[in-house]
């Protein structure tokens, strides 16, 4: 039977460890809280103190649940009070010589029967254990920050941490409402691993100066439905925190992938810490405030389409999803619209389509009656592909095969009238093979929808190194005018939305082939700890493992990066036909009934 806990001790009250002293205290634990100054001590006090403000204010605690939380934590500056502690947690900065310092002590302090855990994100648990006698009582108790608000809890534990201790933490984790996962002891466990890579190559993005901080954050949060974007979670976790964790995962790793970004020790060398310090990749109101104003990289917004030419007629070619979606958020933007697709059957089908999409969205009260049957008398579709000569605009919605789309193009340049832009949707071909079929390479811009169109906001503008800049600022019009958030993008594997997501969710295939964690073990921690929509491996079963395969490859192929290569398992379930939820079975098996 798993250990039942009266009285923990919290080593470090900056923001993670009020946080968890807060949880602790919570579940009715006595916590004692223990700092090395009367002035850190304060600052404890005051984070707990607000948190717990912030608490009442949303009506999750009452004043006097406030008060008596408060209550049950005990405030020292003295180590020693720690003895009647069975589980001291430590939560002092990242740096291995202060916690191995830290357990040292503990260890002189505290009876054999505690339980000694860190807090660490990234170092090695077993490295902190020896500074003990007791290294079999020592364990990785990992909280996300905001301890109170995030449920997962990360076990990490060595080769000699003991089975009971192991029990005893997970069981105290449920008892605290958070959603432990047991795992071993490598550098960034299982979120860090995953989520780092990916913040670490979002800064890569910003510091080549591929896309603004502003449209990589857009991308992922409108995109892929993540919380928040990659460059304003770095300003919330804190550089400094972010550098140490990058820089001990490629210490452990040697994966260039993990080596931080040279902006990054910069930035931190500057003293620019993110949110903390009241700058970091965005400028704060103040330090510790969430609030972002105005500073000498914030895009002026009406300069974004400035210069660009009049649309009225836009033309769609094809007569798939994508192209019916473009079709009807066009036509509700006001529109005039000419599809053409390869016969008049093709034609009734895209119309018949559309009228069922639109007639779904009056029936759900998205959309009235009156702008239903205008967007409808907006629309005319063709069979030939010579009735787009009067379009201001094309957009290619047309199957994702390079010499389709080359053959497009050539047409669109002998049809199209001067001036008219030229755009594909292609979410993974190069935009300037596209380009050069046709004598008007300055006119050729990349409009990458996401599907549903008619439902996801996001579009990718992708500029050729060709693209004039009024093409450019066209695109965006036209995607403002239909209610779009347009990102600009260069014309480089991925664009930004798959470049960034796909090698993440290629390390969690490696991470699963290493046999570190189980898919549903890494598909809890990335929901429950980074409040991504969903794990992975669900994605990965969803989007197709053939799509995320070929993705992966044309992005190793671009960059020539190793750990970009696609990982041996995701090789071999595509080989096997394990495609994902379209085959009936991917990383997991959905011809067996749920229970």
């Amino acid at each position: 039977m798993a250990r039942q806990f009266s009285t923990v001790g919290v080593v470090g009250l900056g923001t993670m460890g009020a946080g968890i002293a807060e949880v602790f205290a919570r579940e009715g634990l006595a916590v004692i809280g223990v700092e090395p100054t009367e002035e850190s001590l304060d600052r404890g006090r005051d984070h707990l103190r607000n948190s717990t403000d912030r608490a009442v204010k949303r009506g999750k605690l009452t004043p006097e649940e406030q008060e008596a939380l408060i209550g049950r934590v005990t405030f020292s500056t003295s180590m020693e009070d720690l003895a009647p502690a069975e589980l001291v947690i430590e939560a002092v900065p990242e740096r291995l010589d202060l916690k191995q310092e830290v357990f040292s002590a503990l260890d002189k302090i505290c009876p054999p029967s505690t339980i000694l855990a860190t807090n660490t994100s990234s170092l090695s648990v077993t490295e902190i254990s020896v500074a003990t006698g007791r290294p079999s009582a020592v364990i990785g108790m990992h909280f996300f920050n905001p301890a109170p608000v995030l449920k997962l809890v990360e076990v990490v534990r060595t080769v000699v941490t003991e089975q009971a201790v192991v029990e005893d933490v997970e069981a105290l984790a449920r008892r605290l409402g958070k959603v432990p996962v047991v795992i071993g002891d490598k550098a960034g466990f299982i979120a860090n691993a995953l989520l780092f890579g990916y913040l670490n190559h979002a800064v890569s993005m910003v510091e080549s100066r591929y896309a603004t901080r502003e449209d990589v954050d857009a991308a992922m949060r409108l995109g892929c439905g993540y919380p928040m974007g990659p460059l304003a979670l770095l300003d919330l976790i804190g550089l400094d925190t972010a550098y140490e964790i990058l820089d001990t995962m490629y210490r452990q790793s040697r994966d260039r992938l993990h080596a931080p970004a040279p902006i990054l020790k910069q930035m931190v060398t500057a003293g620019l810490r993110g949110r903390k310090t009241g700058r970091g990749f965005y400028t704060y109101e103040a330090p510790d405030s969430p609030v972002v104003v105005s500073d000498d990289r914030t895009p002026d917004e009406g300069q974004a389409t400035s210069g660009a030419r009049p649309v009225s007629s836009v033309g769609v070619v094809g007569s798939g999803t994508m192209a019916t979606g473009i079709i009807e958020v066009l036509a509700k933007a006001g529109y005039d619209v000419l599809y053409v697709t390869r016969g008049e059957e093709k034609v009734a089908q895209v119309h018949a389509a559309l009228q069922r999409s639109l007639d779904k969205a009056v029936l759900r009260g998205k959309l009235e009656e009156g702008d239903r049957d205008a967007a409808l008398a907006r629309v005319r579709g063709s069979s030939r592909l010579d009735d787009l000569s009067d379009c201001d605009l094309v957009i290619e919605a047309v199957v994702e095969e390079l010499t389709v789309k080359q053959a497009l193009f050539a047409t669109f340049d002998e049809i199209c009238k001067p001036g008219a832009v030229l755009a594909t949707t292609t979410s993974s071909l190069p935009v300037i093979e596209l380009a050069a079929a046709t004598g008007r390479p300055r006119e050729v811009v990349g409009l990458h929808f996401f599907n549903p169109a008619p439902v996801m906001k996001l579009v990718e503008v992708v500029r050729t190194v060709s693209t004039a800049d009024d093409v450019v600022a066209t695109a965006r019009a036209v995607c403002e005018k239909a209610g779009k958030h347009a990102v600009v993008c260069g014309d480089r594997a991925g664009f930004i939305v798959n470049a960034l997501l796909f090698p993440y969710l290629n390390d969690a295939v490696k991470m699963l082939q290493a046999h570190y964690a189980t898919v549903e073990d890494i598909d809890s921690a990335m929901v429950v700890g980074c409040g991504y929509p969903m794990g992975p491996f669900d994605l990965l079963d969803i989007v197709g493992l053939d799509v995320a395969h070929a993705i992966q490859r044309t992005l190793y192929l671009e960059f020539r990066e190793p750990g970009f290569a696609p990982a041996p398992l995701l090789d071999q379930l595509v080989t096997a036909g394990y495609l994902g939820r379209k085959t009936g079975r991917g990383f997991r098996d959905y011809s067996k009934p749920t229970v």
